[in-house]
């Protein structure tokens, strides 16, 4: 095809992230078209108030008929930036059937109905690609999906949101109670006024979900994510964690388990000083790959913001440009291996447990017959006295969570133990 072909576009929503894309784009087109092999053309806005002030925005692009962005039989290729999942997954699903490949940064969609979505774009032959949705800036959707697919990918750890990653890592740096660091973040705009999104876990759950679908070819929705966020760490948690040469990060885990199964799941986590991760600070992101040919890789950068997710954007654009040129489509879906998920119950790690005991003769033998009775393997025991109390801090060897759970439900009964103060996970350096 002709090099001076336009690519119309229409984009949906015009946030944050909307506004940078589409200043980005007005700033950046020569260029981007050059690299596209197209004038790209952002025809349409579609947004809820027309009347907002937009910097940079030409304001007759605005319009609050989604349908006619929708439906315009010019438009190409949909940028989708409203985020949510209704009325996002009707307009992206129109928008495919109409013959519009459709770019995103709808993590919370793709995580719950992304199955749908694929499905439909395959059956039209357009292309649905969504860098962004995944860690802002940082390249690893098209990586894990294109450079490492020669590969088998056995473990992705990511620090995949840059709220909690903050908080901690002041936590850490700073020995800060963790509702202090969350006011401080909330002003600085890292966090949101309702912050439950990010420090209970729902936003790096939709995130693992995707990168565990992608690694392991199958499809995972959240609902297999086992979530668990950092609202119940304490600054006596991440002191603990400082005596042994760690630091609290929350991980969204995906992994082959022996029998190859999938366990995802997201959770704070002990990490030694020595990995990778524990170096990320800050809002920052990284994640960590594991492959059996490539070995360990890690991707870092800024995982949020307009200008840094615009970017992730506008690299999906040009890509799905290019097919638009060619006549071709990108990747499709790969869910080929179709592996069941794994039970978080089945699921084996180490764990650490900080309780409050009486300080008297015997305590520690009859905790360690409760840890043997369900099959938890002691590695280390520390404690120190409190007067009349101590405090046990007990690491285990590897255990399934099942094994676990019925551990400390069996220590919370004890008429020594006092209080279950934590019950953290532990990743080795080379686990």
């Amino acid at each position: 095809m002709s090099a001076h072909k336009n690519i119309q576009i229409g984009m949906l929503g015009c946030g944050v992230v909307g506004g940078q894309v589409a200043a980005l784009l007005e700033k950046n087109n020569a260029e981007l078209s050059t690299r596209a092999g197209a004038t790209l053309v952002l025809k349409k806005i579609a947004v809820r108030d027309i009347k907002s002030a937009r910097e940079g925005i030409n304001p007759t692009l605005l319009t609050t008929d989604v349908q006619s962005v929708i439906n315009d039989p010019e438009i190409d290729i949909i940028i989708e930036v409203m985020g949510g999942i209704d009325p996002s997954r009707e307009l992206i699903l129109a928008a495919i059937n109409n013959g519009k490949s459709v770019v995103t940064a709808n993590k919370a969609l793709l995580a719950t109905h992304g199955a749908d979505l694929f499905t439909a774009a395959d059956n039209k032959g357009v292309d649905l690609y969504y860098e962004a949705a995944v860690a802002g800036a940082i390249p690893i959707i098209r990586p894990m999906r294109e450079s490492l697919v020669g590969d088998q990918i056995t473990r992705v750890m990511g620090i995949v949101n840059g709220t909690t990653n903050y908080i901690l890592t002041k936590m850490d740096e700073e020995g800060r109670a963790f509702n202090d660091v969350l006011k401080e973040a909330q002003g600085l705009g890292y966090a949101e006024a309702d912050p439950t999104a990010d420090i209970e876990g729902f936003d790096a759950a939709s995130k693992a979900a995707i990168i565990a679908g992608l690694a392991f070819h199958s499809r995972v929705s959240v609902d297999d994510v086992c979530r668990e966020g950092i609202s119940a760490i304490t600054a006596e948690d991440v002191a603990v964690a400082k005596t042994m040469n760690h630091v609290i990060k929350l991980l969204a885990i995906a992994e082959l388990t022996s029998d190859d199964r999938i366990s995802v799941r997201v959770h704070p986590t002990l990490i030694p000083r020595s990995h990778p991760l524990a170096a990320v600070r800050d809002a920052y992101n990284a994640v960590f790959v594991e492959a059996k040919s490539a070995g360990q890789l890690m991707f870092y950068g800024r995982g949020a913001g307009g200008a840094p997710t615009a970017s992730a954007v506008l690299g999906d654009l040009v890509a799905v440009a290019r097919h638009r040129v060619s006549n071709s489509v990108g990747p499709r879906e790969s869910d080929y291996a179709d592996r069941a998920i794994a039970p978080i119950g089945d699921t084996k790690t180490q764990f650490l447990i900080r309780l409050n005991v009486a300080d008297k003769p015997g305590v520690l033998a009859a905790i360690a017959q409760v840890f043997a009775k369900e099959g938890v393997s002691i590695q280390t025991v520390r404690q120190s006295g409190r007067g009349n109390d101590a405090e046990l801090i007990v690491v285990s060897h590897g255990a399934t969570e099942s094994a676990l759970s019925a551990t400390v439900k069996a220590l919370s009964s004890m008429d020594i133990v006092t209080k279950v103060e934590s019950v953290l996970r532990v990743q080795g350096s080379n686990s």
